[in-house]
């Protein structure tokens, strides 16, 4: 994490896409997006592939710049001709949307000089999903698995330095779970 450059702001990757990413189908202000999960993450479990849905509607949302369950209710309407949004997925989006505004204090807040306009949007993404589901829905068991899981996911997903950042930040959040409270 000490580069600028592996988690460049949105902005100076102008051109780049990085892997996974959705792509706009088209472009304005009614922009939809056209996914499907990479290859790579084949070899990942079904709950991590719902978790990537998940990602995707909290990076529609802040692509467009839109309340995340407004972009979940269109989704869930848009994907009846697709393969169908799991309800795991909606559930976690579900989790992540009242605690919004206090998920990306806490990750401005620690993600130590990297503030959230300047992180991928993508791990943008995967770090607030991951921060709902170990602060707000996770037992005490299970956190670590799960912040493995967003680790992986980030792999499959974003820059090379990525999985390192999510980890350390996920797991900081953890860390400090009862200062958040």
């Amino acid at each position: 994490m000490t580069s600028g450059s592996a988690q460049g702001g949105t902005g100076s990757s102008a051109g780049r896409r990085a892997p996974g990413l959705p792509h706009p189908t088209r472009e304005g202000a009614e922009v939809e997006f056209e996914r499907t999960i990479p290859a790579s993450a084949d070899r990942l479990h079904g709950r991590s592939r719902d978790r990537i849905r998940a990602i995707d509607v909290l990076f529609e949302a802040d692509a467009k710049q839109a309340d995340v369950l407004d972009v979940l209710r269109e989704r869930v309407k848009r994907t009846a001709a697709q393969t169908p949004l799991p309800v795991r997925s909606r559930e976690l989006v579900e989790l992540y949307a009242p605690h919004a505004v206090d998920i990306d204090e806490d990750l401005a807040t620690h993600s130590r000089d990297w503030p959230l306009h300047r992180m991928p949007a993508v791990d943008r993404a995967i770090l607030r999903l991951g921060s709902a589901e170990v602060l707000h829905g996770a037992d005490e068991a299970s956190r670590g698995a799960i912040i493995g899981e967003y680790t992986k996911i980030a792999e499959v997903l974003s820059t090379d330095d990525s999985p390192r950042f999510v980890n350390g930040l996920l797991q900081r959040l953890v860390d400090l779970r009862g200062m958040l409270s």
